[in-house]
């Protein structure tokens, strides 16, 4: 049994309908438990019903967080090699019927690239791309991962979704971890922001951590796009994924990311607007449910946010991003994936971490040490 059969006896509804009806005396239950918390506590901690708890869910989130990941903030930078896609997708700066010039960038281009991450401070690197296999598949990436290799002690990927082999052959690259978010687990609605290319497969989709975990990937990152369904809903079926994913791949860690929809070329509006109180009550529900769980938040988010969230839960953070092939220094000016909100450099960042009294990472491990 994999998750798709999983998450076939359930329904959005049916799990709606139970997260509304939450109590406050459910969440208090929730919040006292002693030992780890299940998926009823869960939904009780997003549900809003837990409005009125937020000081108390973020002081516990807090303490949670330090006695796992002390005071440490992981520091990490995308870098876009390509905006070529198959796909149409309603959200997405790179879908296919968006007629924008697409760009796939060259070794010598990637070099440039990241002699400017290097100079930055960063030691972590997440790959992107469109999904174009002919492209950016397998093949590229190999001959990527072998250039950069020399420069990063950690990289991630997030592309398209792969069979379990192609990504047996990238972890034995060097691959730290998979990004691999579901968008939305509302089937039918996801057929409509999903209407042309591969990525139209849901169940394919959401079995990408399965062939993950037996591939044998370090960590997974999971995650939903907040603001195309009810974000209650999709981030419970995130949690319950996790929980599943945790029993099954034990040898993995995984990371939760929060992304909401921001804006970009031919934009789609939210069909659901999460405010920054509902964030904050996400991140520390996540916590307080899973302990161990890696919780990341991007430059998506504004300034304020950001620096308020750091001892509330979060683990990792980007700076300095641009989400366009040769956004550092070869082609600043193509089009981005979205627009970012937070614009401060890496350097700036850290010194925002450290004023908190917490210390920015750079390196979190080396290769060597496996």
């Amino acid at each position: 049994m994999d998750f798709y059969q999983v998450f076939q006896q359930h329904t959005w509804d049916e799990i709606r309908e139970s997260i509304y009806q939450k109590t406050p005396q459910d969440v208090i239950r929730a919040l006292q438990k002693s030992g780890k918390r299940d998926l009823e506590d869960f939904k009780a901690l997003i549900s809003p019903a837990a409005t009125d708890f937020l000081e108390e869910m973020a002081q516990l989130s807090h303490r949670l967080t330090q006695k796992r990941f002390g005071k440490t903030i992981q520091m990490y930078v995308p870098l876009y090699l390509s905006n070529e896609c198959q796909n149409i997708c309603t959200y997405c700066g790179f879908s296919f019927d968006n007629k924008i010039r697409r760009k796939t960038l060259t070794e010598e281009e990637i070099l440039q690239e990241v002699a400017v991450l290097k100079r930055m401070g960063y030691e972590h690197v997440l790959l992107v791309t469109g999904e174009a296999n002919q492209t950016v598949g397998v093949p590229y990436l190999q001959k990527v991962i072998r250039l950069i290799k020399p420069y990063f002690s950690q990289i991630s990927i997030e592309i398209q979704p792969l069979d379990q082999d192609e990504y047996e052959i990238l972890v034995a690259e060097g691959v730290h971890a998979v990004l691999v978010y579901q968008e939305t687990y509302h089937e039918e609605d996801y057929k409509k922001h999903h209407p042309k290319g591969k990525k139209s497969n849901f169940q394919y989709r959401i079995q990408t951590p399965d062939r993950l975990g037996a591939a044998g990937i370090h960590k997974m990152g999971l995650g939903v796009l907040i603001g195309l369904e009810d974000w209650r809903v999709d981030c419970f079926f995130t949690a319950m994924h996790l929980r599943y994913l945790e029993k099954l791949y034990w040898q993995s860690t995984y990371s939760i990311s929060f992304p909401r929809l921001r804006p970009f070329s031919g934009g789609l509006e939210p069909k659901v607007e999460m405010s920054d109180r509902e964030l904050v009550q996400l991140i520390c529900a996540y916590r307080i449910f899973d302990e161990e769980v890696e919780l990341s938040i991007s430059t998506r988010e504004n300034e304020i946010f950001r620096d308020n969230i750091i001892k509330l839960g979060i683990t990792s953070m980007s700076a300095g991003s641009k989400t366009n092939p040769g956004g550092y220094v070869v082609e600043p000016e193509s089009l981005e994936q979205f627009e970012i909100s937070d614009e401060r450099s890496p350097q700036a960042i850290a010194s925002v971490i450290q004023a908190q009294g917490y210390e920015a990472v750079w390196k979190n491990w080396d290769r060597l040490l496996q």
